[in-house]
C-alpha cells in the first residue's frame, strides 16, 4: 500500500497512529488508580482499535469484521503497572556477518521461507551486542565478533512492522564455528557473495549495500531514520 501522492492516510499511517494512541493510553492505565482518568484511556484504547481495524481491512484490500473488541482486549491484558507500564518499542537485533572471502551470512527463516541475515528480540541481562553474538551462533553455528553498529532504525515506519519496533542491526566478523541451521526457527543457512543473494531475500535493497560495504572494509556511517516534517504527519 502506497500513500497517496495527495497526502491521504494509507494503511501504515493508520498502523502507526493506531499503535502510537494504543501505547499513549496504556501508559495511562499503567499509571493511574483514578476511574475516571482510566474510562478516558479505555475510551482512546477503542479509538485506536477502530483505526487498527481499519488499516487492516486497507491493507488486505478486503471488508472484514470490525475486531476493535479483540485489539482492545489485547493491548488491556498487557498493561502494566508504574515504569513497568510504559509502553515503548519492541527491539530487534540484527547481525550482518561476513567471512574472509568477502561473502554475507544469512537464513533462511522456517515459518516464511524468507532469506534474511540472523535477527532476533533483545534480550534481558544481554547488551545488544551480546545478543547479536547470541543470536548468530544459535541460528547459524557461526561463531562472530562485533565491529559496529551499521543502523538504528523504526520497523513500522519501514513497513516490515506492524507495531512499534526499532532494529539495531550490527556488522560482525565471523571467527570460527560451521554452519548449523537452528532446528526449528530456520530451514538453511549459508553465505552468499552480493550479486548471488537468494531471490526471497528480505529488505536487501536497504540494507545489502550498506552490509557489503563493511564487510568490503569500507568506512560506514551509523544510519538512522531522519526526523519527519513535521516529526508526527510527515
Amino acid at each position: 500500500m502506497v500513500a497517496d501522492p495527495a497526502g491521504v492516510p494509507d494503511a501504515r499511517d493508520l498502523a502507526r497512529w493506531s499503535s502510537a494512541l494504543a501505547a499513549i493510553a496504556r501508559t495511562g492505565l499503567g499509571f493511574t488508580d483514578n476511574l475516571y482518568e482510566r474510562e478516558r484511556f479505555e475510551e482512546i484504547l477503542h479509538v485506536a482499535g477502530d483505526i487498527k481495524a481499519a488499516s487492516v481491512a486497507l491493507e488486505e484490500a478486503i471488508a472484514i469484521e470490525r475486531e476493535t473488541d479483540h485489539f482492545v482486549q489485547e493491548w488491556l491484558d498487557n498493561v502494566g503497572e508504574g515504569v513497568p507500564g510504559y509502553v515503548t518499542p519492541k527491539v530487534a537485533i540484527g547481525a550482518v556477518v561476513g567471512n574472509e572471502f568477502g561473502e554475507l551470512l544469512l537464513v533462511q527463516r522456517a515459518d516464511s521461507g524468507i532469506w534474511l541475515y540472523p535477527t532476533g528480540w533483545a534480550d534481558v541481562g544481554y547488551s545488544p551486542a551480546e545478543v547479536a553474538v547470541k543470536e548468530v551462533e544459535e541460528e547459524t553455528g557461526v561463531q562472530c565478533e562485533p565491529v559496529r553498529l551499521l543502523s538504528v532504525i523504526d520497523g513500522q515506519r519501514m513497513g516490515f512492522s506492524r507495531f512499534g519496533m526499532y532494529m539495531l542491526l550490527f556488522y560482525c566478523r565471523a571467527t570460527g564455528g560451521q554452519l548449523r541451521p537452528h532446528p526449528l526457527e530456520t530451514s538453511d543457512v549459508g553465505w552468499f557473495g552480493e550479486s548471488d543473494l537468494p531471490e526471497a531475500t528480505a529488505g536487501a535493497q536497504w540494507w545489502g549495500p550498506l552490509a557489503f560495504a563493511a564487510i568490503n572494509g569500507e568506512e560506514v556511517q551509523t544510519r538512522f531514520d531522519p526526523p519527519r516534517d513535521p516529526v508526527w504527519r510527515g
